[in-house]
């Protein structure tokens, strides 16, 4: 187990899901813990939650937010950002409004963060991206781009920051609110199914993914990679 006594941690997007099981393991770890979002509100919900740490009123897509917020808040050991939304559907049938969206929802907020951010030297940044970067589903060809995108990014930063380390996390199907619009009964039957179809025999929780950028926070010789946390996904 890593320990983080005393290192400042950001988690943008630390709010829910998985943003919030690894605001939780780096707290839990000994980390001074602050959690970024554009909700006030959910913050303070999930900081409860954490059991007492750090919050920032922060929205990822604009330029000047993003800029002032890092002057003021000075360096950090480590960094991970984990937001992003939209962009399904067959590019035949989606306007260039809704595509242009998704890539200022996730690559761009990311971008701005990493050009912002000053992050200790050995500190580290990652992103949390998503299994369609690397295996293309159908009527996603432009949440696929946004993610290879992010990926292509990631390994580009491990060389032009280092030594601080850059990495990638692409989780596979994870038990988080992306799935509250199905009733609950359709959501229980949708895990089960994908968990019969998955190598590992069940559903992905926020703290999986937690621990394992967890231990690409504290692995000193892991830079430039993209760690599946898929339960096998990639492989059926």
């Amino acid at each position: 187990m890593y320990s983080f006594d005393g290192e400042k941690i950001l988690v943008v997007g630390g709010s829910s899901g998985i943003g919030l099981g690894t605001a939780k393991a780096a707290f839990e770890a000994g980390a001074d813990v602050t959690i970024a979002g554009r909700s006030a509100e959910r913050l303070d919900e999930a900081s409860v939650k954490i059991g007492g740490v750090g919050q920032a009123v922060l929205d990822a897509t604009d330029d000047k937010a993003v800029e002032t917020f890092f002057k003021k808040s000075g360096p950090w050991h480590h960094i991970v950002t984990t937001i992003g939304k939209g962009g399904r559907g067959l590019i035949q049938d989606l306007d260039m409004k809704t595509a242009y969206s998704a890539m200022d929802a996730k690559f761009w907020p990311y971008f701005r963060i990493a050009r912002a951010a000053e992050i200790v030297s050995g500190g580290s940044l990652t992103f949390v991206t998503g299994g369609l970067g690397q295996k293309p589903a159908p009527g996603a060809s432009v949440l696929s781009a946004v993610n290879a995108a992010v990926e292509g990014l990631s390994r580009g930063l491990a060389i032009d920051f280092a030594p601080t380390r850059v990495n990638a996390v692409s989780p596979g199907p994870i038990d988080t609110p992306l799935w509250d619009q199905f009733p609950p009964d359709a959501r229980k039957e949708h895990y089960k199914r994908m968990a019969e179809n998955l190598p590992a025999g069940q559903m992905g929780q926020p703290d999986d993914v937690g621990q394992a950028i967890l231990m690409l926070m504290g692995n000193p010789f892991i830079t430039g990679i993209v760690l599946n946390v898929d339960g096998g996904s990639m492989l059926v």
